[in-house]
């Protein structure tokens, strides 16, 4: 799933194909779905309560969290930097595709 997404990164060691970083040819929804959760489940204390619920329309789709309230803390993190973290790397992806993504942590 990381290679598919973020693969790209990785490149070969050559110099020539270094300079020629290409994005994935298509990320769908669903690899970012799985992406987030890989991400969250590996913050919380209560993996098996989190849930991801995508919610979709025409020209955007959300990502909204549902957890533990007392993991709530560990995915926002101090000052708000991991769900920023987070929202950075699903909006970089999603952007490739000229598409829109949220990712929202329900109360």
């Amino acid at each position: 799933m990381f290679k598919k997404l973020f693969g790209f990164l990785l490149g070969s060691n050559s110099a020539s194909e270094s300079s020629k970083v290409q994005a994935p040819a298509n990320v769908e929804a669903g690899d970012l779905q799985g992406f987030v959760e890989f991400v969250v489940k590996s913050l919380v204390d209560h993996p098996e309560e989190m849930e991801i619920i995508p919610e979709q329309n025409e020209d955007h789709c959300a990502l909204r969290i549902r957890c533990h309230k007392d993991d709530r803390g560990k995915i926002i993190g101090k000052r708000g930097k991991t769900i920023t973290a987070i929202r950075a790397l699903v909006s970089g992806a999603a952007g490739r595709q000229h598409k829109r993504v949220s990712v929202d942590v329900l109360d």
